[in-house]
């Protein structure tokens, strides 16, 4: 049984602990894709989790305060393989940094931050849904990302592209 948004939000389970505080459309940036549907907040540097019309059921993170051509990027297919991450991770900060890291840093950032007590009770309501970790986390953000063309995805400050001007311009009857 896969487990979508409107599914979860009645589990009342809340992922405060691990990075993903409640949001809404007044947590996004210049950078946030227009149609995005903002669902979490990581509560530091702006970084917030969203769906994006025209994109399905994938999750995106948005960070403000990367440079300007790498403040979004899509973390999980679904809202279920979300929280699957969150399973395997314990928190949202490696999902949204993992497109910087090899895989090495990746792990070592999990070594180095496992969960907390706190953390570790909101993962046990997660198993219970039932979900199961995601294996290897790190390869499936990073084949995720690389098959994934973000030319569609405009920020709500950018314009649309002008279209292309014909060398020549003709009138047919």
């Amino acid at each position: 049984m896969a487990v979508s948004y409107a599914q979860f939000l009645k589990s009342g389970i809340d992922l405060s602990p691990l990075g993903a505080l409640p949001a809404n459309r007044d947590d996004a940036y210049d950078c946030t894709p227009k149609g995005a549907r903002i669902f979490a907040r990581a509560g530091v540097d702006g970084i917030h989790f969203c769906f994006v019309r025209g994109f399905g059921e994938t999750v995106f993170a948005v960070s403000p305060m990367n440079g300007a051509t790498d403040t979004v990027h899509p973390v999980a297919a679904n809202f279920e393989d979300f929280l699957r991450l969150l399973l395997s991770c314990g928190d949202t900060a490696p999902l949204e940094q993992a497109w910087q890291w090899n895989e090495a840093q990746f792990d070592a950032f999990l070594r180095d931050n496992p969960p907390t007590d706190e953390q570790n009770a909101v993962l046990d309501r997660l198993r219970a849904l039932p979900l199961e970790p995601m294996p290897a986390p790190w390869v499936y953000i990073h084949a995720l990302q690389a098959d994934f063309d973000d030319t569609p995805v405009r920020r709500a400050g950018e314009e649309a592209p002008a279209p292309e001007k014909p060398d020549k311009w003709a009138v047919y009857f």
